[in-house]
């Protein structure tokens, strides 16, 4: 159950339409930089199937579609909360990784 939430992207795509409201699919893909199209498109359609999003189809022309979290998803918003005060912590991440990465050797990956 853990990976319904903390896999790469769903907690990303839940922070934003937690924090900005409904998106169409261009703004989420506008503000997570980094997701390709075909990732965001699984994604939000894995999340919809959990019930932590809800698509709405708009019949327009040209039809537009809005994704919003659900109110299961809302249910979420102090795992968020909390996710977003240790936030403050990243930069004593970034510090132990240096001091980490200055007194080891380089090691060759085998992955």
């Amino acid at each position: 159950m853990v990976g319904i939430v903390f896999s790469r992207w769903t907690t990303p795509i839940l922070w934003v339409l937690n924090e900005h409201g409904r998106h169409r699919f261009v703004e989420l893909e506008r503000r997570i930089t980094t997701i390709t199209p075909k990732v965001l498109t699984e994604r939000l359609r894995q999340l919809e199937r959990d019930g932590l999003v809800v698509r709405t189809y708009h019949p327009e022309v040209p039809p537009r579609v809005e994704y919003e979290i659900s109110e299961l998803g809302r249910s979420l918003a102090p795992l968020f909360a909390a996710l977003g005060e240790w936030s403050i912590n990243l930069g004593k991440v970034e510090q132990a990784r240096q001091d980490y990465d200055a007194r080891e050797p380089v090691r060759s990956r085998r992955t």
